[in-house]
């Protein structure tokens, strides 16, 4: 029997699905209106508090998916924050596109898996 724990569930989606080993992050986004590096601070600080709650953290990240609203715009200083949280000799394997993302306020939407 497959053990699926699920984190700060809520009627339309869970934060954090956990199964067999792994746990799955739902996307994240900061603040409206926030720059690009505001907006990725605050993510990465949620999804620390998020890979915690699971039980794991991010020097065990497998994936990470990166949607930019504007990548000529927001890439470098996405990047800027990212690699300076990213733990050293643990980055997970990353994609990153560009995309319109849920409303004009959202500049950086990020998901990651982990290993528990």
């Amino acid at each position: 029997m497959t053990n699926i724990t699920r984190i700060d569930a809520g009627a339309r989606m869970s934060q954090v699905v956990c199964v067999n080993g792994i746990a799955y992050l739902a996307g994240q986004v900061g603040a409206e209106g926030g720059t690009v590096t505001e907006q990725t601070t605050a993510i990465l600080d949620q999804i620390d508090v998020l890979l915690a709650k699971a039980g794991t953290d991010k020097t065990k990240l497998i994936t990470a998916q990166i949607w930019c609203a504007d990548m000529a715009t927001d890439f470098a200083d996405m990047n800027t924050i990212w690699d300076a949280w990213v733990a050293p000799d643990c980055a997970p394997a990353r994609w990153t596109g560009e995309a319109k993302l849920a409303t004009t306020g959202f500049k950086v939407e990020i998901i990651v898996t982990a290993a528990l």
